[in-house]
């Protein structure tokens, strides 16, 4: 008996799905499968791929209304949001396929005489992507169809947190017309995982998760000469400059520390606002969190879930209670919102002032709607702070001035960059992350890199 995997949903904590999970003979027979389906769907024709995927797509956005009202069920998402996740898996997905035919052509060096050149991109084998519950579709495109595109074999796990999504996928291939075992899922435990990833069948991994969580997906591989893509997570700033237009960061950094109850590794953590306006700031970003609606996420008319999971709540507690102990101080108060509750996954948006470097809630990832503010007297300042983190997923500054922020854009250790946004990914740019951040990148042509080898043919045609 391989065991059960079992989603609670933080809405009411009953259970909401029940799977069994694949033990080492289903590893194995998903393995072999692929293999030999991977090395067909590699001589299929460029546009025929791209045919079937975009189908693939269809059947998904087909389906949006079901998915939207998974996720909200699975993970605790408001409902009034969860559709654009599906818009979003649409927008990348669409995005990643237009591009293949460029990202993926044969680089021809200058023209020699009696010889033909190229240097072909052809296909790793079989890709394990393990994918998260935060962003289940989200993060599961980014790598899914570009290594389809590409002529890979995928095999998914996904989060028990979040199991319906693979099968919803693994639904939408099938529907397509996509070869089997092109597209397979997994539903596994961490031991499964490891062995999943750690076959010699495997020729490349994406992960979403962790920093402990990599650092096991380093180890559970450390036997092959394969590389993995890694994005573990961030504790990502903003810097509100002197000369920002406060209303509209006040409006858009509420958003990206709170959207999905801050349960995002490129959300908003910490914020530095410059001396001049940092009181203004801090006023009305205290009193657009207070507007929240914190409750039942299957209501249409609340905009903050509940967290995934009580743990993850309580995790956010500590770091909240600890600050305080160090002399924080908290902004909001819980008792304004009713859903909250000590024990549950209901936690009302938190905004610490007072806080320093020398908190954990400062340079611990949170993961959750939890927020802390300190004021800075300049950008040399701002980006010392910036930079004092192990991580380095995204940064934003927000100013008036390009030139500012490009200068400070180019001194701040991060993948992403932004200038009065946040929260956001482009599919036409890379997302990649520095230091605990991780390593390897998705999305945009460079996205492609990782999921294909280049091949070098030297062919002398005159003799």
């Amino acid at each position: 008996m391989n065991g059960i995997l079992r989603t609670i949903t933080p809405v009411d904590n009953s259970v909401y799905a029940e799977r069994p999970l694949s033990g080492a003979s289903d590893i194995d027979a998903a393995l072999s499968k692929a293999v030999r389906a991977q090395a067909a769907w590699a001589t299929v024709d460029l546009a025929e791929r791209q045919h079937l995927l975009s189908k693939a797509v269809d059947a998904f956005v087909a389906k949006g209304d079901d998915i939207a009202r998974e996720i909200t069920w699975q993970m605790g998402r408001p409902i009034s949001q969860t559709p654009g996740e599906v818009h979003g898996f649409e927008e990348r997905a669409r995005h990643m396929l237009a591009i293949a035919p460029t990202a993926l052509g044969d680089i021809t060096p200058e023209p020699t005489d009696g010889l033909k050149r190229f240097i072909r991109r052809v296909p790793l084998g079989v890709v394990a992507i393990l994918a998260p519950w935060n962003y289940p579709y989200l993060t599961a495109v980014n790598g899914v169809i570009p290594a389809l595109m590409a002529g890979n074999a995928v095999v998914l796990k996904h989060s028990h947190q979040t199991p319906l999504c693979a099968e919803r996928l693994a639904g939408a291939f099938a529907g397509a017309g996509l070869p089997e075992g092109v597209f397979q899922y997994l539903h596994l435990s961490h031991a499964g995982a490891e062995r999943l990833i750690a076959d010699a069948r495997v020729n490349f991994v994406n992960f979403t998760g962790s920093v402990a969580g990599g650092h096991a997906v380093q180890k559970a591989i450390s036997g092959k000469f394969m590389a993995a893509g890694l994005e573990l997570g961030g504790k990502d700033p903003a810097y509100v400059r002197a000369d920002a237009n406060l209303d509209h960061a006040v409006e858009n950094l509420v958003d990206g520390a709170f959207f999905n109850s801050g349960q995002s590794c490129c959300g908003i953590e910490r914020i530095y606002a410059h001396a001049d306006v940092y009181d203004d700031f801090v006023e009305g970003f205290a009193d657009l969190t207070r507007r929240y609606r914190l409750g039942d996420p299957t209501d249409p008319d609340i905009n903050l879930g509940p967290m995934a999971r009580t743990s993850a709540a309580d995790f956010v507690r500590g770091q909240t209670g600890d600050a305080q102990a160090q002399g924080a101080r908290a902004l909001i108060d819980p008792a304004a919102f009713a859903a909250h509750r000590d024990g549950t996954p209901y936690l009302a948006p938190q905004v610490l002032v007072n806080v320093d470097h020398a908190m954990r809630v400062m340079t611990e990832e949170s993961f959750g709607p939890l927020v802390g503010i300190m004021k800075v007297g300049n950008d040399d300042e701002a980006v010392y702070l910036m930079n004092d983190s192990a991580f380095g997923l995204t940064a934003s500054v927000w100013t008036a001035d390009v030139a500012a922020a490009q200068t400070i854009g180019a001194r701040v250790d991060t993948g992403t960059f932004y200038m009065n946004r946040c929260d956001y990914l482009d599919p036409a740019l890379a997302w990649t992350g520095v230091k605990h951040s991780g390593r390897g990148c998705t999305l945009s042509v460079v996205g492609y890199e990782s999921l294909t080898r280049p091949k070098s043919f030297h062919l002398r045609t005159s003799i």
